[in-house]
């Protein structure tokens, strides 16, 4: 019997309508766990590196991680994997609601989709029945509009729908896949979903999920759910981090906290250029309060979790809609439009179009900075209302439907700065990889982050970040009181480099941490990250944020009572490096090298050019990589992994010397 995973993933072709119900490997689950981690596998066994996001042996694979469906509180990320129309890299968003746990019920662990189908259809799964329809009545309609009609289609009102709205359907290359009240949102899932013309995916399944030992799980829950509640009762204080992020367990808590002076007069606004650190005025504060307290009708959760961190939106004017995370400020500083009532129009629009809240706020401003230029022209807007608000919503508009400069700014800043030219170029400034990030402008380098931006896989800041404070605590007796309960801590001597870690002076950045030790901080944040993104669990509750229920010491735990696995931390750390090095491979298989590891020249006012590499060369030692961040073959071998090495030897990526010249 296979606890925790169903054993089974759905392969389905669209350019054949095949669809098979596949048995998988169980060893698998001891190499790779699930989730991220065995759909890194599929892919690099299946999708060759000359594979572009839109040709059709390209992959899109939804998958429910290790331990969705199961009581594992928090337990509810669907990933969704294929390779990126904006970096041509692997893409892997994650989606919170109900489409995990629903499709593990339905009997699959992944469903595997290739090929295009010849017209327009929705995927329709109801246990062992599998269906591709026609959805032909389906084009042009909204993501979250198409949600409701295919239940009612359907006649199933519990049936979990993902699907694309407008955006996807004109493979807009940042365009998201709606679900719920969570979606699958960076890096252009939703333009490769379009591409293989299908609308949607719905589930509704009622089968069982075995688990090994659920007695032992069952306490390991109960002592998690003690924890967050104390943890709610006692939120965090600690100023040099957002209290959205680090005050109470969950996803960013932006719903629920109304004072938002850290990010709006810390983070960059309009095209990630301008800080306004006299914004959050008492005037502002009650009409923000105002405004969101009227809009928020109530709080949601994802699957089995407690902890609502999304809000239903009930605006007038506004059909409702599910709300989370930090889009709330998005697109209004982008914009640079006060009024938080614009939040909640806007973005119910965006969200039915099914667009990136992230990039898409950033090539909105991006046009809005080159029409202010004279790089883009009256004919370039021609029709636009002259308000800020008007401005934008017409904007998106544009970039949904691919009409007049919106098609150009559909393949986002980094394309479209190319493709317009005269100058344009200078204006993309907030991207890596090709790919936005957040409005975030900052003074001085911190190593950490600056490894975190280069290096991590996801090309986005907030899926690598968090369990280390965001900056140095003021005062030595401040973080002398914050390492007294630290036990999620893999090692007792994070301790001191905490309490060593100045805001000035010569214990402070960019210098400190060293390269040495932000190596090893980041290592261990990665690592979180991927076991997260294996198990399907909310970095919320994990990876994301500070002192969390879940840690490297009770992971182990949970996995193995759910699971039957036997797992100890060295392990599981195995696992998580494992995973990471192949997803590196598989990249590096595509062209990635150290030049591509660069954040935005201007993130922060003073950079160290010669120490940046001094960094970079010390994290890729400590990895196990070569010079230009590929994994050695020594390092490969000893995760199991020949087989990556002896294919990048093939294609000539690692020659005879690499292990002792370069690393």
């Amino acid at each position: 019997m296979r606890y925790a995973e169903t054993g089974y993933n759905l392969e389905i072709d669209l350019s054949t309508g095949n669809i098979e119900k596949v048995a998988t490997d169980p060893a698998l689950m001891a190499l790779h766990l699930g989730g991220l981690g065995t759909d890194l596998k599929i892919m690099w066994d299946r999708v060759l590196p000359e594979t572009k996001a839109f040709d059709p042996e390209n992959l899109l694979i939804f998958s429910s991680g290790l331990l969705c469906g199961t009581p594992v509180y928090s337990a509810s990320r669907t990933v969704v994997t294929t390779i990126s129309p904006q970096t041509d890299l692997l893409a892997y968003p994650l989606m919170g609601g109900f489409l995990a746990a629903e499709l593990k019920y339905a009997g699959y662990d992944k469903v595997i989709i290739r090929g295009k189908a010849s017209k327009l259809v929705y995927i329709w799964i109801h246990n062992d029945r599998v269906e591709l329809r026609d959805a032909s009545a389906l084009k042009g309609k909204g993501a979250i509009e198409t949600q409701e009609l295919i239940r009612e289609e359907l006649k199933e009102p519990k049936a979990q729908v993902a699907a694309i709205g407008l955006a996807g359907e004109n493979k807009v290359f940042y365009a998201s896949i709606e679900q719920s009240r969570s979606s699958a949102s960076r890096l252009g899932a939703g333009a490769v979903m379009g591409d293989k013309n299908v609308k949607a995916i719905a589930v509704r399944g009622t089968k069982d999920i075995y688990l090994a030992r659920g007695d032992e799980l069952m306490k390991l829950m109960a002592r998690a759910r003690a924890f967050v509640q104390h943890r709610n009762a006692n939120p965090l204080q600690i100023a040099v981090h957002s209290p959205q992020h680090s005050g109470i367990v969950g996803s960013t808590q932006e719903m629920k906290y109304t004072d938002e002076s850290w990010h709006t007069t810390g983070f960059a606004w309009g095209n990630a250029r301008t800080r306004r650190k006299d914004f959050w005025t008492k005037e502002i504060e009650d009409n923000w309060v105002n405004s969101q307290t009227k809009a928020i009708r109530r709080f949601i959760s994802c699957f089995n979790c407690p902890q609502e961190c999304g809000g239903l939106i009930d605006h007038p004017g506004v059909p409702r809609f599910m709300m989370k995370c930090f889009s709330k400020l998005t697109y209004a500083m982008a914009a640079y439009v006060d009024d938080l009532d614009f939040t909640w129009k806007i973005c119910q629009r965006a969200f039915d179009y099914g667009l990136d809240s992230f990039s898409t706020p950033q090539v909105l401003a991006f046009a809005v900075e080159l029409y202010e230029a004279g790089i883009l022209t009256d004919a370039d807007f021609a029709g636009c209302p002259t308000d800020q608000e008007g401005r934008f919503l017409w904007l998106l508009d544009r970039v949904a439907r691919r009409e007049g400069i919106g098609d150009l700014l559909a393949e986002g800043t980094y394309y479209a700065a190319r493709k317009i030219g005269r100058g344009a170029e200078a204006f993309d400034h907030n991207t890596i990889k090709k790919h936005e990030q957040m409005n975030i402008k900052l003074g001085m380098l911190d190593p950490l982050y600056y490894l975190m931006y280069s290096t991590n896989e996801k090309i986005s800041i907030t899926q690598i970040e968090g369990n280390w404070p965001q900056g140095a605590i003021a005062s030595r007796e401040e973080r002398e009181e914050f390492i007294k309960d630290w036990p999620q801590l893999p090692d007792e001597k994070f301790k001191q480099y905490l309490l060593d870690w100045e805001p000035r002076g010569e214990k402070a950045n960019p210098f400190y941490p060293t390269p040495e030790i932000s190596s090893e901080i980041v290592d261990w944040m990665e690592t979180l990250h991927n076991i997260d993104d294996a198990l399907g669990l909310c970095a919320g509750w994990g990876s994301f944020i500070l002192k969390p229920p879940y840690h490297i010491h009770n992971y182990p735990q949970i996995i193995s009572a759910a699971t039957g696995l036997a797992l100890d931390e060295a392990g599981l750390k195995q696992i998580a490096n494992r995973n990471r090095n192949l997803h590196r491979a598989f990249n590096n298989r595509r062209g990635l090298r150290r030049a591509d590891e660069k954040p935005p020249a201007d993130h922060w006012k003073h950079r160290y050019p010669e120490y940046e590499e001094e960094l970079l060369t010390a994290y890729y030692k400590f990895k196990g990589w070569n010079n230009e961040g590929i994994p050695t073959k020594t390092r490969l071998q000893a995760l199991n992994l020949a087989y990556v090495a002896e294919d990048l030897e093939r294609r000539g990526i690692l020659t005879d010397g690499q292990d002792e010249k370069e690393s």
